[in-house]
């Protein structure tokens, strides 16, 4: 595989089986990216359904969800190494859908192939908080390997 498979990885179950799957269909030696989405506070509570206007101290909470995204992503880098691939850690803020700003980068770095985990939420669940492997399905514009949780 001459471009870098992108992994979407959260440090979840599923994300961690997915990498696991990926290994036996993706050709070895391989180049690889680990990308892990963190929302800023107040995107996040605005998704949830929040009517707050302000954080209180919006700027120290958004360094923390930058800092746990870097250890994430960077845990899961040191995992793809363990497995073979050519690894690097990436985070990236998304101020509007995670989905569509892995499809930013997916583009960016040329992927030939985007994996990511699916938690196995139920189908109410997905339609209030809704799931990164349904949306990648439907808009991605490069192949996307989904994994569910049980695959491991």
């Amino acid at each position: 595989m001459t471009k870098p498979v992108l992994f979407c990885y959260d440090g979840s179950d599923g994300s961690r089986s997915a990498l696991r799957a990926a290994v036996g269909l993706v050709t070895h030696p391989a180049d690889a990216v680990v990308l892990t989405v963190w929302m800023p506070a107040v995107v996040s509570l605005v998704r949830a359904g929040s009517f707050l206007t302000a954080v209180p101290n919006e700027g120290e909470i958004d360094e923390q969800e930058a800092a746990f995204a870097k250890r994430i992503a960077e845990e899961g880098a040191a995992r793809a190494g363990e497995h073979g691939y050519n690894a690097s850690a990436r985070i990236a803020q998304a101020d509007v859908s995670v989905v569509g700003r892995i499809g930013e980068i997916a583009q960016e770095i040329d992927a030939a192939l985007i994996v990511c985990g699916q938690r196995g939420r139920g189908a109410i669940r997905s339609a209030l908080l809704g799931s990164v492997s349904h949306g990648l399905s439907a808009h991605a514009r490069r192949p996307v390997l989904i994994v569910p949780d049980r695959a491991a």
